[in-house]
């Protein structure tokens, strides 16, 4: 669903600072971090542990106050009323083990009014045939389930995920994909969802923030991101002649060359070379996965 121009983000993170400790052994999980969340967007929160991604959530969701900075959903200050407009599943849900898969639903739904899509959000979470039975008797699988039907109850207008595919299977996980697509292309419902699965946030998300050490590392649309890094590939006749004559933009790789070269100055590389009389085979943009991108913002270097 996209987004109309000028209207507010569903989610505003701003110049927020979080520390645990006091003193010289205090621990910064954050630092003057900002976000800008759309609406009606997926949207994935990456980072290494340790990265401050669960400290975001849980202030976001109101669960742990900021040092410094403020969030804002949908416009107004987070407080109370605002956060009414959220679901939210932050780490591992837990239950009562004696109450039923419906009776938790139901409790959760009769505060929020929303009594009639108990039955519904059962269906959309697969959990019909299990409904009735006792939560003490679930799966890792179905509580993960349970906990995003409990997300989902109160007709959100966003949703906050925390490893929402925690304990699924293959199956699982491609349900659950198509759930998340499914609440923001069709109804417009914000989700900010943190993950370890970079193949299944490259997959179903529009935008993605990566934390290193509390701060921004990267953030931007998914595509954006991987077309920022591409390489150019190169599999010629002469490689080690391409290569001096390269002055240390090439790198051998995968049966020919890697050029660093922006995408825009490819046709006249490749018109130096054939001028110079260089035979190319093959040439092609490569763009990286997610899982590179991500590695080359959050990895450590060496001093």
């Amino acid at each position: 669903m996209a987004v109309a121009e000028g209207q507010e983000p569903a989610i505003e993170v701003k110049s927020i600072g979080k520390a645990f400790g006091f003193g010289a052994a205090s621990i910064k999980a954050l630092d003057d971090l900002t976000l800008s969340i759309p609406r009606g967007c997926v949207y994935g929160l990456l980072g290494p542990n340790g990265a401050g991604k669960s400290t975001l959530l849980r202030i976001i969701a109101g669960l742990v106050r900021p040092d410094r900075g403020g969030v804002s959903l949908f416009g107004e200050e987070a407080g109370p009323q605002s956060r009414r407009r959220i679901g939210m599943l932050i780490e591992s849900p837990s239950f009562y083990p004696f109450l039923t898969a419906r009776e938790h639903l139901e409790m959760f739904a009769r505060q929020a009014g929303t009594i009639d899509r108990v039955a519904p959000v059962l269906s959309r979470v697969d959990l019909v045939r299990a409904a009735d039975k006792k939560v003490s008797g679930f799966s890792l699988g179905m509580k993960q389930r349970l906990g995003i039907a409990c997300a989902l109850v109160s007709q959100p207008e966003a949703v906050i995920l925390d490893e929402p595919t925690n304990g699924l299977d293959p199956d699982g996980i491609l349900e659950m994909r198509a759930l998340l697509l499914d609440l923001a292309r069709r109804e417009g419902i914000t989700v900010l969802l943190s993950s370890h699965l970079l193949d299944e946030v490259e997959r179903v998300c529009d935008r993605v923030a990566i934390l290193r050490r509390g701060r921004l590392a990267a953030e931007g649309a998914v595509a954006e991101l991987l077309d920022r890094q591409g390489r150019f590939w190169l599999k010629v006749d002469e490689p080690e002649r391409v290569m001096h004559a390269l002055a240390g933009r090439g790198e051998p790789g995968e049966g020919g060359l890697f050029v660093r070269v922006e995408e825009a100055e490819v046709p006249d590389l490749i018109r130096t070379l054939a001028v110079a009389g260089i035979r190319i085979h093959e040439a092609k943009w490569v763009k990286p996965d997610l899982e590179t991108v991500f590695l080359s913002q959050t990895r450590e270097v060496a001093p």
